[in-house]
């Protein structure tokens, strides 16, 4: 991997949250708490309107992937092996959310079949006044594709 990447940025980009994509990430979590569905029962509850849970941020986008750049080479893919989720204040229906990403470390790890690239990214969102409403990482590690052996032959990799 590319460890010229650390420290790259995307560009920002501001995510308007709406009520129906609130419900729909609500409803596909299995969420049935009403603050997430109905205005009432939110503004009941303290808030400005239908509350997004707090995994909702993995729905939002910076203005560019930053995982393509990570120069991976033929064969290699990214898996997904951590995320994590710091909610500083609820994102509420109606906000617009401008997040940025970055790269934030590229590393290599020992593992049972050898040394396993890593890399993390961090995403930032802000409201509209530029107050941090979240932060997320995302540890990422390198995969090799199995070898494909050829018609009557065995693999090896």
């Amino acid at each position: 991997m590319d460890r010229s990447a650390i420290g790259r940025e995307s560009k920002p980009a501001i995510n308007e949250v709406e009520k129906g994509a609130i419900r729909r990430f609500a409803e596909s979590i299995g969420e049935t708490n009403p603050i997430y569905f109905d205005e009432a029962a939110a503004r009941a509850q303290g808030h400005r309107g239908i509350v997004a849970p707090p995994t909702f941020p993995l729905t939002l986008r910076a203005g560019s992937d930053l995982r393509e750049g990570l120069l991976l080479g033929p064969g290699k893919h990214l898996l997904q092996a951590d995320q994590t989720f710091e909610l500083f204040h609820p994102i509420v229906a109606g906000d617009k959310i401008t997040v940025r990403s970055k790269v934030a470390d590229v590393t290599q790890r020992p593992t049972p079949t050898g040394m396993t690239d890593v890399a993390v990214i961090e995403d930032e969102g802000s409201d509209e006044s530029g107050r941090l409403v979240y932060r997320a990482k995302q540890v990422w590690i390198v995969r090799t594709a199995p070898v494909q052996a050829a018609a009557g032959e065995v693999a090896h990799e």
